[in-house]
């Protein structure tokens, strides 16, 4: 048959995006670490109720949560702050792991051997959902599925059930969880008006910062004072740091865009002249590693997949022969057609030369950041840094927030300022995604509440825009009571030079030009009939007298034939949640023993080095 000679050409690729997204559920839903296991030997880095969470699970969890990241980064190494964040990250999902495998034990659930062919046959798991060679008509056809699981050889079929052997109790101890949750009607029929009725209307904004001039609004001392007291907690403020730093741009120069893009032309005249195949180009050079172990091969994609200059020049390029380098957000791209089929979808394979530093470029830029670091060393940084050619600039950080121009987040600066440093004191050179940077500490401001006289500015602000809204809202309802003596609303606005705006049709739950989401104003318009006018309404910044002009009624035949579907919707996210905060409650009972810490003083103190590195990343190589 067709179907299952595509399917055959596609088992690959199938596999490799199913085993992917089963690590993906076990990692994100359950926590499972990636090799589906709770047991293990060589060494543990922590307990949960007395169960050990072993190294090597947590290595494992660990690298796969870091591929994602740097697939996500792109050429953009992770930070040292990202790289905790994702330690942190694997550590919790094996205690949840633990927690839930611990709970299944004791519940006694269990999955039979019936009901994992069952689940094999009639419940795909939803990633072969969406597979095109899967479908007719555009709907996922069951039969086209089991057909495909029929031509599959064993090892796919174990991996297939490893995967419901997982899912199904979890599924069973959601169901007992969740069990009682129960959506009325009611409800459901007041979200769907929340969603499906909407009004449309004309108001008139009242505008009090912009119309009522500050000189008529005096904001005395006293009150400043009396805010500030009173208002305390408003003020608070975290510890912060004023640092003097520098930057060093990691951003590949003209110079370096040039020399890729030329070492892209270079390759394809290799490939041109028979010096290199294209399959060997792209294993030696292409950084997209993916590919290249498969000597470039990008399989078979539909137009539309790809980005869009490389997607134009695959489905308008020649085939069979090698041609680029086609320019993306990626980098320089060296493309071969392999196979196209009108249209409709086009096989073809690549090699990525990415928009990077070339390695000169590299070198003298790293030859800098360890001058800067050495400099740093005898030097105040200004003395420092003008040495090397680079500017200084003074900012404040704080743990919560420390945010550098040209380097983004300076996380481990502000750590640095705010922990280990003495005023005058050079930092080490940092690296962040863009850049190299370093910090001298000027001086710490502890925690505490902020000055009045700091304070000032924004608490008069505040204070005179509660005056002007005050009287804005005294000359609106005599707007609205000329309004419903029966003066049409345009015409009293334009006497008093107001504007007269619309909105509409929205409903409860949208965003209205000019009236803002999920305010009271939203919840005034929804109060009152078309013809109607509401009293003076009242938001953060502004304020408004609105007219409805026309009102649309939810539909609740509609609502009726999707009302099944809406509750089983709802229930499942309902469900979800009370999943998530009994795993919490678990988490808070649980005795959860993080040995991770200790194992790193171990490592440093070993004479030896009897523990290896994760490379690019943290965790525990045993």
């Amino acid at each position: 048959m067709l179907v299952m000679a595509q399917m055959r050409r596609n088992t690959k690729i199938i596999m490799i995006a199913t085993a992917l997204a089963f690590a993906a559920l076990m990692l994100f839903e359950w926590g499972m670490d990636a090799s589906g296991q709770s047991g293990a030997s060589g060494g543990e880095v922590g307990k949960v109720n007395g169960t050990s969470v072993p190294a090597n699970q947590y290595n494992l969890a660990y690298q796969n949560l870091y591929q994602q990241a740097q697939q996500q980064n792109g050429d953009i190494p992770l930070t040292s702050l990202q790289i905790k964040q994702l330690e942190d990250q694997a550590f919790n999902e094996l205690v949840t792991q633990i927690l839930i495998e611990q709970e299944l034990d004791r519940r006694g659930i269990r999955v039979t051997d019936q009901e994992v062919r069952q689940a094999a046959q009639f419940s795909p798991p939803p990633q072969f959902m969406g597979e095109p060679a899967l479908m007719t008509d555009g709907q996922f056809d069951l039969q086209k599925y089991q057909q495909f699981l029929a031509a599959q050889p064993e090892a796919f079929l174990l991996q297939l059930e490893a995967y419901y052997r997982d899912v199904i109790p979890r599924s069973k101890l959601l169901r007992q969880v969740s069990a009682g949750v129960y959506v009325t009607d009611q409800e459901l029929w007041r979200r769907w008006q929340d969603q499906q009725e909407t009004v449309q209307v004309r108001y008139i904004p009242l505008d009090p910062e912009s119309r009522i001039p500050d000189e008529e609004i005096p904001v005395t001392d006293a009150e400043i004072r009396e805010y500030w007291e009173q208002n305390q907690a408003e003020f608070e403020q975290a510890a912060r740091a004023r640092v003097l730093a520098t930057v060093l741009d990691k951003t590949p120069t003209p110079a370096d865009t040039a020399a890729q893009y030329q070492f892209a032309v270079d390759i394809l005249e290799s490939i041109r002249a028979g010096d290199e195949t294209f399959e060997e180009a792209a294993e030696s050079e292409s950084t997209d590693e993916v590919s290249a172990a498969q000597g470039g091969s990008l399989g078979t994609f539909r137009p539309g997949t790809m980005v869009a200059p490389f997607d134009s020049a695959v489905f308008a390029g020649p085939v069979g022969e090698p041609f680029g380098p086609v320019i993306t957000q990626f980098g320089n791209h060296l493309i071969e057609v392999t196979e196209r089929f009108g249209q409709d979808s086009a096989s073809a394979r690549h090699i990525l030369i990415p928009h990077a530093r070339t390695d000169d470029s590299e070198l003298r830029l790293l030859t800098m950041a360890d001058s800067l670091e050495e400099l740093g060393e005898t030097l105040p940084l200004t003395e420092a840094a003008a040495q090397l050619g680079l500017a200084t600039t003074e900012l404040d950080v704080t743990l919560e927030l420390a945010v550098l121009s040209g380097a983004g987040d300076v996380s481990e600066g502000a750590d640095w300022a705010l922990e280990e440093a003495e005023v005058g004191d050079v930092s080490p050179v940092f690296e962040t995604g863009t850049a190299f940077y370093a910090v001298e500490l000027v001086r710490t401001t502890p925690a505490g509440v902020m000055p009045l006289e700091i304070a000032r500015v924004s608490i008069e602000n505040e204070l005179r825009f509660a005056k002007k809204q005050a009287r804005a809202e005294e000359e609106g309802r005599a707007i609205v009571e000329r309004i419903r003596g029966g003066e049409p609303l345009p015409n009293v606005a334009d006497e008093l030079g107001y504007d007269v705006r619309t909105a509409g049709p929205f409903s409860r739950v949208d965003f209205a030009a000019g009236l803002g989401r999920q305010n009271a104003a939203i919840g005034a318009a929804f109060g009152i009939e078309p013809g109607e006018i509401t009293d003076v309404v009242s938001i953060a910044n502004n304020s408004f007298i609105i007219e409805v002009l026309a009102r649309t009624p939810a539909d609740s035949t509609a609502w009726e034939a999707q009302k099944l579907f809406q509750r089983e919707q709802l229930t499942r996210s309902l469900g979800q949640d009370r999943l998530n905060a009994w795993i919490e409650g678990l988490r808070e009972r649980a005795d959860i023993e993080d040995l991770r810490a200790a194992l790193e003083d171990l490592q440093e103190n070993m004479p030896e080095p009897g523990y290896g590195s994760m490379g690019s990343g943290g965790g525990f190589g045993f």
